[in-house]
């Protein structure tokens, strides 16, 4: 089945498991769209620091109680002040703590849990000893990401691991206190399977060049060559093409012998209907694998943060949205369910899920939305709207919040104007977005607090909020399919 059936598709590979094109993908996406990321998306950590304050907080709370703990089991201290647990650490050369920090992006995340973990650690019980690794497999995101100007101030603290996140040679078993995974399972190679009749099969697809950009190729033999070695340097040289990709499909019975956890997923698929398809991550079970020989017995654990659901009523729904693609980039939505038999078939006994902004608002002790559920709140949000109007509709809302909202961080807020407007609001939008402040909202990807929204309940009004219905969109339950925590240990 073809995804346009207008297009007259030029075949440029064979049919393989959709993971393994996926993967083709990343390496593709990364090497010629790596610099133009927020084109395409932005993460809840790429300039926000709220989820990055919450994971601080947390670790600072989890290591004080540890080792208040052990202290009090040595009959060394029963003492719960901070300042005696740092005497103690001092004199006793407490071990390194290490962080892993898988798919670091743009450093903001990493910046922004070290800041706060030093603000919250008064006594220097525990950001000394930190040692915060970032994990990628290529070079130049890391370097992209050691540039953030925030980590500047905590570079003597900060290591990088450019390689596998699926097998990190060199770190030692046991030896790792915490891992944050952020965004980054969703793009990690992922099968469809489904039964039927009997079997189980997965889905492959084969990929094709659109008609229309196949015309203007002189060089076709050169340009599937480079497609298929992914020759970034001769592809370069060719019209960007990741958006005219035209996939066919088709199902095969699954090889075993190249699939890990075989018995986690045929009893996981045993429950699921005929033919519905179930995302089966097995680029995260790898990283769950590894996270289970990296960590040390008393550490703290594993945290991933990403969209996905572990409802069964809906992943048991033929229609659900499995995946997505933002670039030419395949993104899938996370099968908690199944991560969660994964985890715990590895020994990971301690697993839990719950809405990712559940564990903000925890951290904060107040209730939170995002500016993007603010938006969907405004009478005049939908279909409708032009995107040059949802331009103006996202300015004027961060402007009105910002006459009362105060970052802890000084940045400008990077927005970029869509092509496709009036001259004249182009020019007033302008205006807009440099006349911000600095310690506003920090990006469209942001966290807000209830006391936020109250502060700026008259703003909003004058932007044609209700607040009823704001009070109504911070208690609403969570969406079928919602940014969730999931943490085992």
């Amino acid at each position: 089945m073809l995804q346009r059936t207008d297009d007259l598709p030029q075949l440029i590979g064979d049919y393989k498991p959709f993971d393994q094109w996926q993967a083709h993908l990343n390496r593709l996406f990364y090497g010629l769209r790596g610099d133009k990321l927020r084109s395409y998306y932005q993460t809840f950590a790429s300039a926000d620091y709220r989820l990055a304050h919450a994971l601080a907080a947390d670790y600072y709370e989890r290591v004080i109680k540890r080792e208040k703990g052990v202290k009090r089991g040595k009959g060394e201290t029963t003492s719960s002040d901070p300042a005696d647990l740092s005497r103690q650490s001092r004199s006793s050369s407490e071990p390194r703590l290490t962080i892993l920090e898988l798919g670091p992006g743009n450093g903001n995340l990493a910046a922004c849990f070290l800041s706060h973990l030093k603000a919250l650690d008064q006594n220097s019980t525990v950001y000394p000893r930190v040692r915060y690794r970032l994990v990628d497999w290529e070079q130049p995101v890391l370097d992209g990401t050691l540039a953030h100007p925030d980590l500047a101030a905590h570079r003597d603290r900060v290591e990088i691991h450019c390689g596998s996140i699926e097998n990190m040679a060199g770190v030692a078993d046991g030896t790792v206190d915490r891992i944050i995974c952020n965004e980054l399972w969703n793009e990690l190679p992922t099968k469809l399977m489904a039964k039927n009749a009997g079997e189980i099969e997965e889905e492959y697809i084969r990929p094709n060049l659109s008609e229309t950009l196949h015309a203007t190729i002189q060089d076709w033999s050169g340009f599937v060559r480079a497609f298929e070695a992914k020759d970034l340097d001769r592809l370069k040289t060719f019209p960007p093409f990741l958006d005219d990709l035209v996939w066919e499909k088709e199902y095969r019975k699954v090889e075993w012998k190249d699939v890990p956890f075989r018995k986690t997923i045929t009893e996981f698929l045993k429950v699921m209907d005929e033919q519905v398809l179930a995302p089966v991550h097995v680029g995260a079970f790898a990283t769950l694998k590894e996270a289970k020989r990296l960590l040390a017995p008393e550490a703290v654990g594993f945290s991933a943060f990403d969209a996905g659901t572990g409802d069964m009523t809906v992943l048991n729904d033929p229609d659900k949205p499995c995946y997505g693609q933002f670039g030419g980039q395949y993104s899938f939505m996370i099968n908690f369910a199944l991560i969660e038999h994964v985890a715990k078939h590895l020994g990971m006994e301690q697993a839990t899920l719950e809405p990712q902004r559940e564990f903000v608002g925890r951290s904060l002790n107040t209730n939170v939305i995002t500016l993007m559920d603010l938006l969907a709140t405004h009478p005049s949000a939908g279909p409708n709207l032009r995107p040059w109007e949802q331009d103006r509709l996202v300015l004027k809302t961060i402007k009105a919040l910002n006459e009362t909202y105060e970052s802890p961080y000084s940045h400008a807020l990077a927005y970029p104007l869509g092509q496709d407007m009036p001259p004249e609001e182009r020019d007033t939008l302008k205006g807009m977005l440099l006349s911000l402040k600095r310690q506003g909202v920090p990006d469209t990807v942001a966290y807000l607090t209830e006391e936020e929204l109250t502060r700026a309940a008259k703003d909003l009004e004058a932007v044609g909020y209700d607040p009823d219905t704001l009070g109504i969109a911070l208690t609403a339950p969570p969406s079928p399919i919602e940014y969730c925590h999931f943490f085992c240990r």
